[in-house]
């Protein structure tokens, strides 16, 4: 298939984009900010908000947005693209589910419609406007979508501040903090799950118009997370491990990252089961998948 991936440099999708190059022909669009030429993909480089751009574009089978938003973000790609799209797929997330129901969310959920504090609160609403954006534009221009909802992402390449900036401590300090009050939980899903999710759904008749939640079996708390990542980390680098006690707000004073659900109201699950019976995705076990996180950060981190 002939696929156009606006975004795709950074993590989910450059991991996509390592995945699907070996079978489709991919142009991707983006800031240019990373090469993706080792991958065999054509580059565009744009701002996706720069229609100039998009004369180098022409039909697609797919386009797969990872870098989509702000209300208008889906409108102007399909307005501003000459050729014919057979199929949007809107990389959204779970967080657009609306807040503190105690409910765990299947895809039929409502949505968040309030205007949440900070910058989460300007990305949630700026992914629930879009979901509505991208249903309206797409059925009015005759175009089949798809919305994927990813729980936390983790995995090799991942350099935001969550599950990495903790295997940095691990290697290079030898200490973990150990949260003494933190009772929330969350779902990760693992990149390379999350991608075979998006290849999942390309020309598939029965993901036209669905939205499907990706996150993996396992629940976690800061305990459990903790654990695991002692449980596949080399046993030098846990020999002298220091665990270090600290509430979270203690930790936050301190500038200690605390990128996950922390306490028990800012709980939100989600089901997984339309993805693995509509998709027929497999989520990797947690274990595995931090494994070979910490395997490929190591070698980043390690002294």
């Amino acid at each position: 298939m002939k696929l156009l991936v606006i975004g795709g440099s950074y993590f989910y999708g450059r991991v996509f984009v390592m995945e699907a190059s070996k079978e489709h022909e991919i142009t991707v669009w983006n800031r240019g900010t990373y090469s993706m030429a080792d991958f065999g993909v054509r580059q565009i480089t744009g701002d996706r908000h720069d229609a100039s751009a998009a004369v180098s574009c022409g039909d697609y089978d797919a386009v797969i947005d990872f870098c989509a938003y702000e209300a208008g973000d889906v409108r102007t790609m399909v307005e501003c693209l000459p050729g014919k799209i057979g199929q949007y797929i809107l990389i959204s997330t779970v967080d657009v589910y609306e807040r503190g129901t105690g409910m765990v969310k299947s895809e039929e959920a409502a949505l968040e419609h309030r205007q949440l504090p900070g910058e989460a609160g300007a990305y949630i609403a700026g992914k629930t406007a879009l979901e509505t954006e991208i249903r309206e534009v797409c059925e009015a221009e005759g175009i089949p979508y798809t919305v994927l909802r990813p729980a936390i992402l983790y995995g090799p390449y991942n350099y935001a501040p969550r599950e990495s900036v903790y295997i940095q401590m691990l290697l290079k300090n030898h200490a973990l903090p150990e949260f003494t009050d933190a009772d929330g939980e969350f779902q990760f899903v693992y990149v390379k799950d999350a991608a075979q999710a998006v290849l999942r759904c390309l020309g598939n008749e029965k993901a036209y118009g669905q939205a499907y939640n990706l996150c993996q079996d396992q629940i976690l708390t800061y305990d459990s997370f903790f654990r695991m990542l002692q449980n596949v980390a080399d046993p030098e680098a846990t020999e002298n491990l220091a665990l270090v006690p600290l509430t979270v707000e203690a930790a936050v004073a301190q500038g200690v990252p605390v990128p996950f659900p922390a306490v028990k109201a800012e709980t939100e699950l989600c089901d997984n089961t339309k993805s693995k019976t509509q998709l027929g995705l497999s989520y990797t076990d947690f274990e595995e998948g931090m494994r070979r996180t910490y395997t490929a950060f190591k070698h980043v981190y390690a002294d």
